[in-house]
């Protein structure tokens, strides 16, 4: 059950993270081999880490879902009584979850001709079905938290909900106090 627990909190933010690392750590090596006389440049170094953006792309969908950092307009929606801003709150995921939707059942199609096709990509040869896949999960994940924040927001409708502005000085709150906390364990 932990482990569960762990995956609903962690696994596409664990998955970005190795990504962003890899791109990092591949990027700097062809950097420095580019920079050492008579060795070959990585050709392989560029096309690996856009694999990885592309990836990292489709799996963020899903992270930013169920961390509820989607681009929106927190401001306006304050204007209005709570009860229409969780109404319109459960209309958004509707609608997230019906376009992730529609993008997941088209993306299959997708995958289905690149697979058919047999396509390699030009430096490193791999399958490039491989790179698609991710396309195909990003949006089915995608899918799958859009229906998770649906349900969380209808079973958390009689909540309270903070403004923007409550959320945003909660948040700068406690940030300073684990600033200060770290301060003072490095003293």
């Amino acid at each position: 059950m932990v482990f569960i627990k762990w995956l609903d909190d962690h696994l596409e933010e664990a998955f970005l993270v190795i990504c962003l690392v890899l791109i990092s750590v591949v990027m700097m090596a062809q950097v420095v081999v580019r920079k050492v006389p008579g060795i070959q440049p990585l050709t392989w170094a560029e096309e690996f880490s856009r694999f990885l953006w592309i990836m990292s792309v489709f799996v963020s969908l899903a992270y930013t879902i169920r961390k509820e950092s989607m681009l929106r307009v927190g401001v306006v929606l304050d204007l209005f009584p709570v009860i229409v801003r969780k109404v319109v709150g459960i209309c958004v995921d509707i609608v997230v979850i019906a376009m992730m939707g529609i993008c997941a059942v088209n993306s299959i199609g997708v995958y289905n001709k690149i697979v058919a096709s047999g396509e390699l990509s030009p430096a490193m040869q791999w399958p490039m079905a491989g790179v698609y896949i991710f396309m195909l999960i990003g949006f089915f994940l995608a899918t799958a938290r859009g229906v998770q924040m649906l349900i969380i927001h209808i079973r958390h409708f009689g909540d309270k909900v903070a403004t923007t502005l409550e959320q945003t000085m909660e948040d700068a709150k406690s940030e300073a106090a684990a600033g200060q906390h770290a301060e003072g364990g490095n003293e």
